[in-house]
């Protein structure tokens, strides 16, 4: 985007001008949770948005991992020092949502500021997800992702695979793994990252189950697990047993598994569809997507999946000074959500890193500009995500659990304990749901009004 100068450039996006007399910038601190090359990328975002403008500067900050830079957030709201802006996981939506004065909501933001989002272009399961049920914004939809399969077509090629159509099912899937470790020699045929994410949540969702009662928890803090199912089970055993026959891989937890991809080592991948960018930085081989298989016969498969990725909630300062934020701070912060709500900004965001776009608008402006056409593929999760008509059901509008980082970890500790031969995968999920229970009734009694 040119401008001719300073202002008239903020004008062009309908951002704030400098304010008269003001010779300093007002900045804003934003944490992030992204590393290289995708922290780079989002750190441009923040270094064009303050070169529209002389009036606010965001300053981001790389704070670790997702996790780490939610205890960090929660740690500095405690001392009186928290960022102004924080990127958070989605898995910590409903603990944001409970954490009543450390976030200011995003729909009260924009009212006392004045700025508009047009959220009702935003895609349906992205706007869903940030949202309280009447549809007010809590949170702003930033890097959305969903889970994909990745897959080595030069390996495929060799097994006598067809390189260039994943299988829809997944008794497909299992009968083609032995032809990768034998015919291709491929060492991993299969492997995963973000193990319950892909293997518990998305894959509830597309078949169209439920991963907890009350709506997955959108209907109330009174919800429990029941992961503890028959196509769960099912499908856990089978990646135990895989993993038993050398046919698939544990990668570890969250992306730590996602290496083996690039570096040729997994013929098989599931992880996040922002994975797009490393893949094609590093990756030497011919490599494609598709979307996640389902177990064919299951009524009501395949629906659409699930986000990822991350939101970014507004947080006051502290618990001291009845928050610490001075008006001229808040309207920074909105002035920046408005810039990266603008449909070029989102879509070339999503060009650049594989994260989907999270409006509509954003969506034709990259298939106009033949970004499909020249990266096939680059709209599977887009499609993914709108499978089934787009039309949301309580199993696949997303997950709202209070702990919900907590169960995970719970989730994966079960489940590396049956791939290690302790327990079965029916144990495993069965312990799992008692655990996780455990904590969603501790969080309930410390939520309730």
């Amino acid at each position: 985007m040119h401008r001719r100068t300073l202002l008239t450039g903020a004008m062009s996006l309908g951002v704030a001008a400098p304010a008269l007399g003001q010779t300093q910038p007002t900045e804003i601190q934003f944490w992030h949770g992204l590393a290289q090359p995708l922290g780079g990328m989002l750190e441009k975002r923040a270094t064009d948005f303050n070169a529209t403008q002389q009036r606010f500067k965001i300053v981001p900050t790389f704070r670790g991992s997702y996790p780490e830079t939610m205890v960090a957030a929660i740690a500095a709201f405690r001392a009186n020092n928290a960022p102004h802006i924080v990127q958070m996981f989605e898995v910590g939506t409903g603990t944001m949502m409970n954490a009543g004065r450390a976030v200011k909501p995003v729909h009260e933001l924009l009212a006392e500021t004045g700025v508009q989002i047009d959220f009702d272009d935003y895609l349906p399961g992205v706007r869903g997800y940030y949202s309280l049920s009447d549809g007010r914004m809590m949170s702003m939809p930033f890097n959305s992702s969903t889970t994909i399969v990745w897959y080595n077509k030069d390996a495929f090629r060799a097994a006598g695979l067809d390189p260039d159509k994943f299988p829809e099912h997944w008794q497909q899937v299992a009968e083609m793994l032995p032809k990768l470790k034998g015919a291709a020699g491929t060492q991993v045929p299969m492997s995963t990252a973000w193990l319950t994410w892909a293997h518990v949540e998305n894959f509830s969702a597309i078949h169209d189950i439920p991963l907890a009662t009350l709506a997955n928890g959108f209907g109330g803090l009174g919800t429990e697990l029941q992961i503890n199912n028959p196509l769960v089970q099912r499908h856990m055993a089978n990646l135990v047993q895989w993993q038993k026959d050398s046919l698939f891989r544990y990668g570890g937890r969250n992306n730590a598994g996602e290496p083996a991809f690039p570096n040729g080592e997994a013929a098989i991948m599931f992880t996040s569809s922002g994975f797009r960018a490393r893949v094609q930085r590093e990756a030497r081989f011919n490599w494609g997507v598709a979307m996640l298989p389902y177990y064919e016969g299951t009524p009501r498969a395949p629906i659409n999946s699930i986000i990822g990725g991350a939101s970014l909630w507004v947080m006051n300062k502290g618990p001291a000074a009845g928050g610490g934020r001075s008006r001229d701070e808040f309207q920074g912060v909105a002035e920046f959500f408005k810039y990266l709500s603008n449909p070029e900004v989102d879509a070339q965001w999503h060009m650049d890193t594989g994260y989907v776009p999270v409006r509509r608008a954003s969506y034709a402006i990259a298939r106009e500009k033949g970004f499909y056409r020249d990266n096939p593929g680059a709209d599977v999760p887009i499609e993914q995500l709108l499978r089934g008509g787009g039309t949301l059901t309580d199993n696949s509008r997303g997950i709202r659990l209070g702990g919900f980082v907590e169960i995970r970890t719970i989730m994966e500790e079960e489940m590396e304990r049956a791939f290690q031969g302790q327990q079965t995968a029916q144990q495993a999920l069965a312990n799992a749901t008692t655990r996780g229970n455990q904590v969603l009734r501790n969080f309930e009694r410390a939520n309730r009004g």
